[in-house]
């Protein structure tokens, strides 16, 4: 038996498992109750259900440390996590952190939920990318809109779109500015910078790293990262007068599930292929809601789908030998190949995302029985999952590996 294929196979289907097991844990940012419109608490909630799972933190009662990310050092004293509200959070389901902005507070903080101990630890990162003093004061500059991206990094918008931020979120977390966000052609009279229809809401994001917006007054934008073009693809029908749709995340099932901050009125869930709301029975009507995070990303199955077997299961290399690929994960920005009893000649390295979509091809020449080859790949690569396969020089497949990119 091969060691290393059942490994393999054992180590997805352990994963598949527990990605199952948590698809659909989703964190609420919430209030004290009915009629409290104080955004400070964090619950578990179970998307399905829309029922509240447990307290993760509660203004005046938790208790927690508050550590500056670079010195590691217990700082803000006196402050709280979410002081002044929180509207637009992120939950990194690969490292377990939630991810947050309060409002009027120029900061990136988290809350690691693999800390140990009786004190929740939260890590904050003060940057002038999120916000001055000067513009805390105007509410376009506020970040209402927070996801853990396909490419595991992290995007926040202003209410007015004039600042897309992208941030990191492994140790050393570093904040860049995209720059403004610019309406599509088609847009025409909705523009993703009006506050009558565009501010607000949340983000979600895709399987093929590309952000939606949907705004509190249930307008649906595309948002392409790389050339910030943002596109009306819909709105939402079906909500209750008067529900702001504050609060986004996508269920198991590929739905979109959103809550409301100004109404007590349940959560409600829609397909982005007609945008028509309704109502997820048995919802929680006591907490409503700023902001939902979890892990999920949209068009998820239609990307695994996409794969074929074939290409991606573990298999064993057509000869006697075995190659491998290390360092894996990839700490910089290449990686080797190890050829064993290849024969001589040109092999075709190609990597790919999850989707199957190829981002990369390398030829290698392999002279003799034991060679490594080293990989070099692009500057914009982006941290995240990939597969690599390798083929011979008549298209002869020979094995394919997964890689994570750190």
């Amino acid at each position: 038996m091969n060691i290393k294929l059942l490994l393999s196979t054992t180590f997805i289907a352990a994963s598949l498992s527990v990605s199952a097991q948590d698809a659909n844990r989703t964190f609420a940012i919430t209030g004290d109750g009915n009629r409290d419109f104080m955004w400070m608490n964090i619950r578990q909630v179970d998307i399905t259900t829309g029922k509240i799972v447990k307290d993760v933190y509660q203004r005046d009662k938790t208790s927690f440390l508050m550590m500056d990310a670079d010195s590691k050092t217990q700082s803000l004293a006196g402050r709280t996590p979410t002081e002044s509200l929180v509207a637009a959070a992120a939950y990194d389901r690969n490292q377990n952190k939630l991810f947050f902005t309060p409002m009027r507070v120029g900061e990136l903080r988290w809350l690691d939920l693999n800390a140990k101990g009786d004190a929740q630890r939260y890590y904050t990162v003060t940057s002038s990318l999120l916000n001055t003093n000067t513009a805390l004061n105007d509410e376009a500059n506020h970040f209402t809109r927070m996801v853990i991206a396909a490419d595991g990094n992290g995007y926040a918008l202003t209410n007015d779109g004039s600042r897309l931020v992208k941030f990191t979120t492994g140790k050393k977390v570093t904040i860049t500015d995209l720059g403004s966000v610019i309406d599509d052609e088609s847009n025409k009279t909705v523009s993703i910078k009006n506050k009558c229809t565009s501010w607000g809401g949340d983000m979600i994001a895709d399987a093929y790293n590309k952000l939606y917006i949907i705004s509190a007054n249930h307008y649906v934008f595309s948002l392409d990262v790389e050339t910030r073009v943002a596109k009306q693809v819909g709105y939402i029908s079906g909500l209750p007068a008067n529900y702001s749709t504050n609060g986004a995340a996508v269920d198991n099932d590929g739905n979109v599930v959103v809550a409301s901050a100004n109404t007590f009125a349940g959560y409600y869930k829609f397909s982005m292929k007609d945008f028509v709301a309704s109502f997820v029975e048995g919802s929680d009507m006591v907490y409503n809601a700023s902001d939902l995070a979890n892990g999920n990303l949209l068009y998820q199955k239609e990307a695994d789908a996409a794969r074929t077997f074939a290409d991606f299961k573990p298999v064993v290399p057509v000869l006697t030998n075995e190659a491998h690929i290390f360092p894996n994960p990839v700490t910089a920005s290449e990686f080797k190949i190890y050829f064993d009893g290849q024969k001589a000649g040109k092999y075709n390295v190609t990597i790919t995302d999850l989707s199957g979509k190829p981002l990369m091809n390398r030829i290698v020449t392999v002279n003799g029985k034991t060679q490594v080859e080293t990989v070099p790949l692009n500057r914009n690569f982006a941290k995240g999952m990939y597969m690599v396969k390798v083929t011979d020089a008549s298209n002869k497949f020979i094995f394919t590996e997964r890689i994570v990119v750190q």
